[in-house]
């Protein structure tokens, strides 16, 4: 079993036709406690093997930030053996100091989240583990190296606010999130890199930033396109060429990782319990849903 896998946003389908990551062969439907898994994929390419994960579906945009089963997703990966997970995201940008196109690589985040299960824990007391660092600083460290490996331009220690969705942000909520601190706004990494965290699997993610979000820059509306005129024909060409971009670099980090046993944290989040004989190694067991 691979112990590697890629989380897929937005244009993940269109990466899978295209054979971006070569070929692959379909996972059998894994049943969890909480419901149905996305898709799941298992490649194997120049000498590495992981698992890819659609968020969102593999035969287009079928389901929304908000309604993605991200607990379903996460346990299933993790019961296919999967210790470290790379997702991408293609957030809107409130820093003005960013670039439609660029790459970032989040370091810290802020929930705005409403109604998504956000814990395995509903039952039994778990859960109460530290969030210094949200997104694995191992994983994130190899993201850095395939970047600049590459060449490529990036932001580091980007703060990523997540929103509810599937609506877009209004002004006065991105003055708001700008205010907090945040540099890019988007509707999937949280809860997944939490629960990630909960059954102590590494986790970071990959940016590629794909418009200013509302209020940043003026714009007048488009009706019937993608973003309703927030993002111009220009700026789409540029994210697209980021897009095809994602691949190359995040299997760049995956090698990187390979050989490497985790000397992070992630992989000790629930060791408090262990200790006091609450949970034993046997994580399924740790979950009551």
């Amino acid at each position: 079993m691979s112990k590697l896998a890629i989380m897929g946003g937005s244009a993940a389908n269109e990466l899978i036709a295209k054979k971006h990551f070569g070929s692959y062969k379909k996972v059998p439907a894994k049943k969890t406690p909480f419901g149905k898994v996305s898709d799941i994929r298992l490649y194997k390419s120049t000498g590495l093997e992981f698992y890819f994960l659609p968020r969102h579906g593999a035969d287009g945009y079928q389901t929304a930030a908000p309604f993605v089963n991200y607990r379903a997703n996460i346990w299933a990966l993790k019961a296919l053996g999967v210790e470290r997970i790379i997702s991408w995201s293609g957030p809107g940008i409130i820093n003005p100091g960013l670039e439609v196109g660029n790459f970032a690589v989040p370091g810290d985040i802020i929930d705005q989240t409403k109604n998504r299960p956000s814990t395995f824990f509903e039952k039994g007391g778990l859960g109460f583990i530290r969030m210094s660092h949200p997104f694995c600083p191992d994983l994130r460290h190899a993201l850095i190296y395939s970047l600049e490996n590459l060449n490529l331009d990036f932001h580091n220690e980007s703060i990523y606010c997540c929103t509810e969705g599937p609506r877009l942000e209004t002004p006065a909520e991105i003055r708001l999130y700008h205010a907090y601190g945040a540099d890019l706004v988007g509707m999937t990494l949280a809860p997944e890199a939490f629960l990630a965290r909960e059954l102590e699997i590494c986790y970071a993610s990959l940016c590629y930033l794909t418009n200013f979000a509302e209020g940043m820059v003026n714009r007048e509306f488009e009706g019937g396109v993608l973003f309703e005129g927030m993002m111009s024909p220009g700026e789409k060409k540029i994210v697209d060429k980021a897009v095809k971009k994602m691949p190359e670099i995040i299997v760049g980090a995956l090698k990187a990782v390979l050989d490497h046993s985790r000397d992070c944290q992630c992989k000790n989040a629930m060791e408090r319990y262990r200790k006091q004989g609450i949970i034993t190694d046997n994580w399924r067991k740790w979950i009551n849903p």
